[in-house]
């Protein structure tokens, strides 16, 4: 509870700042309350884990086109039923949402007309965070140390490079594994993005050179198309993507692993729908890893597959989503409901199947709630396992 007041110090300080109507400084914050629960037939015991996150921060427009910013973020949970995987109870489920404060962000940005930079750490997401991304589901987000550059050669180009110092990951800086808190870095991210309508063209080129874990050191090269569907005008829409990954810089391991998406898409009235299949190769052996992606969003929210089994993955699934209702005070009841069906790249292993389903309901502009539910069904692959989440989350911000 110590850690959570540095959160709650900041909200304090920030907070006169702001109020003194300085028009350069702006007041940022989220509150996130969220209770899990665990039913994995791996363990004998449930995981129950309710926790309040305080996020909050200062915006502080410097110049024209200079804009720093800093946020510090802290977690409790009154009890300890669940492995936050700092807590040492390792007889209940895993909930990565440890207990902790810390600095979140601190950077420096300069915005010019077809050019900007940022140093310092931030948050970093790329295309769909497929492979770079924030973890933005799980209490702590993972922040970079990091200097990203982008620019607009012409309007529709976009280009990004960001070189990686340091990753601070989401199981905190009092995770029991050290390699789960942080992970020291030398790596190259260039990502290039031609826009047209509702196409857009990607190609990158990830070399990430892990200095404390040389057998995640991988270089990963790719290409990812993707139309948009629009209910009454072009019901159909497409999302297709390559890469190969291979092993890079002191990686002691020798391997070359391909990832292959196809997803199309047809928007109907209040609803979208898609089928696809996903496959992050694999020999039996070794398989491709994306360690610095938002995982929760990808191969079911059941989160079994956040590393790749070495016999790989094939995750084929359908999913829709839209909207139930509008209201003038609420806005939209958002919903998504989707099923996978998992198997082995190499060999004819079955993993399982995965049902997930959500329901957000806001409450005007700076509250929503959400229930969530993740149920996987293993064969030869884990266990058994239901999630269930309960939320409400409160954000904004004061100039």
């Amino acid at each position: 509870m110590n850690r959570l007041l540095t959160a709650s110090v900041l909200l304090a300080l920030a907070a006169p700042a702001v109020a003194a109507g300085s028009s350069p400084l702006s007041f940022e914050w989220n509150a996130r309350l969220r209770h899990e629960a665990v039913d994995d037939d791996a363990f004998a015991r449930d995981a129950e884990a309710t926790m309040l996150r305080l996020r909050a921060g200062l915006r502080w427009r410097i110049a024209p086109g200079w804009e720093a910013f800093a946020e510090g973020e802290g977690v409790a949970a009154p009890g300890d039923d669940y492995n936050s995987g700092a807590n040492g109870r390792t007889a209940y489920p895993s909930v990565v949402d440890p207990e902790g404060a810390e600095l979140n962000q601190a950077w420096l940005r300069w915005q010019g007309g077809k050019a900007n930079a940022t140093l310092g750490r931030q948050r970093l997401l790329l295309d769909n965070q497929r492979w770079v991304g924030n973890v933005g589901w799980r209490q702590n987000e993972q922040t970079f140390d990091a200097l990203v550059l982008g620019a607009k050669p012409a309007a529709p180009v976009a280009l990004t490079y960001a070189w990686l110092d340091r990753v601070h990951r989401v199981s905190g800086d009092d995770a029991i594994d050290p390699l789960a808190r942080e992970r020291d870095l030398d790596a190259h991210l260039l990502n290039a993005a031609w826009t047209r309508g509702d196409h857009r063209l990607v190609g990158y080129a990830y070399a990430v050179e892990d200095q404390d874990l040389a057998a995640a050191s991988t270089r990963t090269l790719g290409l990812r198309y993707a139309l948009a569907p629009k209910a009454g005008t072009r019901r159909f829409g497409i999302t297709a993507e390559f890469a190969r990954q291979v092993d890079h810089a002191g990686n002691p391991l020798d391997f070359s692993h391909d990832y292959r998406l196809l997803e199309p898409a047809l928007a109907l009235p209040g609803m979208t729908l898609r089928a696809g299949q996903e496959l992050l190769g694999g020999t039996g052996t070794h398989a491709l890893q994306t360690p610095l992606a938002t995982l929760h969003a990808f191969n079911g929210w059941a989160d079994k597959f956040l590393v790749t089994p070495a016999a790989g993955l094939d995750d084929r699934y359908v999913a829709a989503n839209g909207q139930l209702a509008k209201s003038r005070a609420l806005g939209a009841l958002e919903w998504t409901l989707a099923w996978h069906d998992y198997r082995a790249d190499a060999g004819d292993m079955r993993y399982g199947r995965e049902w997930n389903a959500s329901l957000a309901m806001p409450f005007g502009p700076q509250w929503k709630a959400l229930a969530k539910v993740a149920d996987y069904r293993a064969d030869r692959f884990a266990r058994d396992t239901t999630k269930l989440w309960l939320q409400l989350e409160w954000s904004g911000v004061r100039p």
